[in-house]
């Protein structure tokens, strides 16, 4: 499992965009290449599916760029990664193949962890704002259920 390029360079942008959109001026994709390291023609690309998805409106002309179109507290990092066609998933399966996991008709024995993995992570993107990223409240989130992570922290 991973996320590609194509879902961080998104969020990465993203985040960007909400750290410096302020007044009414917006933001062009070269400043946030020139910030974020990343290439002006692979950020077009990425915006072209942002601003498809509903997540950025364009502005024309001089002084023009991008503008999140919610607030950065309405956004959230799940809609980046969709929007930009990168789904996140822990299992080998492609979803409706008749195919499993293990290149036949069957499961690989731990299909039914990674597959409630993916979830998880499905979950706690969606959890997570560009507010969130931007003011750096991201980390502390995810908590041990029972403790017992602390406690083997503990006895390390």
């Amino acid at each position: 499992m991973r996320l590609s390029t194509k879902g961080r360079y998104a969020v990465m942008a993203m985040a960007d965009l909400a750290a410096h959109e302020a007044g009414a001026r917006p933001v062009s994709l070269a400043d946030i290449a020139q910030r974020q390291e990343i290439s002006l023609s692979y950020l077009e690309q990425l915006f072209a599916k942002l601003r498809r998805g509903g997540l950025v409106s364009s502005v024309r002309g001089p002084g023009g760029g991008y503008r999140l179109s919610r607030t950065a507290g309405e956004v959230r990092v799940a809609d980046i990664i969709m929007a930009v066609d990168e789904p996140i998933t822990a299992t080998r399966c492609r979803a409706g193949s008749p195919k499993g996991c293990t290149g036949t008709s069957g499961r690989c024995v731990t299909h039914d962890l990674w597959e409630e993995l993916g979830r998880q992570i499905q979950v706690f993107l969606s959890s997570v704002s560009l507010a969130d990223v931007v003011e750096k409240r991201v980390l502390g989130r995810a908590r041990p259920c029972d403790g017992q992570m602390d406690d083997n922290r503990a006895a390390a």
